[in-house]
């Protein structure tokens, strides 16, 4: 069965939440990704550390490393889930009550490619 990874595209939190509110959040995750596993046996999912990373381009045949991305992003690379599903519409299917999308983020959904 082919495999699936889910990145969630999300636009960073612009004003101060409560800690109540920000559990209240991530225990939409945590619920929608135990959900997931009993759906799907979830390979991997993590949410990535915030304001953290390191981007590399090459310029002139050198490898540029800056820091970022930053918060102040439009949207920043949050996490991924990689799950399997029979088809791109099983895995639309899938991801479509997703968390992210109720609080305006954006999934991008790719195949493993099994070559």
């Amino acid at each position: 069965m082919p495999k699936f990874m889910v990145l969630t595209h999300d636009q960073p939190v612009q004003q101060a939440i409560s800690p109540e509110e920000g559990q209240r959040i991530m225990q939409k995750y945590i619920d929608w990704s135990i959900n997931l596993r009993k759906r799907t046996g979830v390979f991997s999912a993590e949410k990535l550390a915030d304001n953290e990373g390191r981007v590399l381009r090459a310029r002139g045949g050198e490898v540029i490393v800056t820091d970022g991305p930053y918060l102040e992003s439009k949207e920043v690379l949050g996490g991924y889930w990689m799950f399997e599903a029979a088809s791109y519409d099983e895995a639309l299917q899938i991801v479509g009550d997703h968390p992210s999308l109720a609080l305006g983020g954006t999934l991008e959904i790719r195949q493993v490619d099994a070559t």
